[in-house]
């Protein structure tokens, strides 16, 4: 019995089940960390396309960890091999997980066969007021 007990205690972070507690991170720490994350890579590029690839690099990063670790928990591995189910997929379960709420539409692009979009009205990025150097200097 006393094997049984310990193998719980040693599951990796990804096996182990979410806590039932507070999943809601503040506005503010949320603010606070994406304004320490935009003044980081500031520092470091020379012009603001730079700037954009760097923070869309660092959103995938975490967007992938995110969909793995999702995939793991509720689907128990099983990957999903069709486009609108794994679409579908991150509109709810995962946009949830990150934002609090489903995401508000999944819609077809008119443009090309294999295009979807996934809009949100509100963003949480969109939620913060800004008081970051450009307001300062100017």
């Amino acid at each position: 019995m006393i094997g049984v007990g310990r193998s719980k205690q040693n599951l990796n972070v990804v096996d182990r089940p979410l806590g039932k507690g507070k999943t809601e991170v503040s506005l503010s720490a949320f603010a606070f960390l994406f304004s320490e994350l935009v003044q980081y890579n500031q520092t470091r590029v020379d012009n603001i396309a730079e700037l954009e690839r760097r923070l869309e690099d660092a959103g995938y990063a975490v967007g992938i960890r995110m969909l793995e670790l999702l995939c793991h928990r509720e689907k128990g591995n099983r990957r999903e091999t069709r486009l609108l189910n794994i679409l579908s997929f991150v509109h709810s379960t995962v946009w949830k997980s990150l934002f609090g709420k489903v995401a508000d539409s999944l819609e077809k692009g008119t443009e090309h066969e294999d295009e979807y979009m996934i809009s949100e009205k509100e963003l949480l990025v969109n939620r913060v007021s800004w008081m970051g150097q450009d307001s300062q200097q100017g």
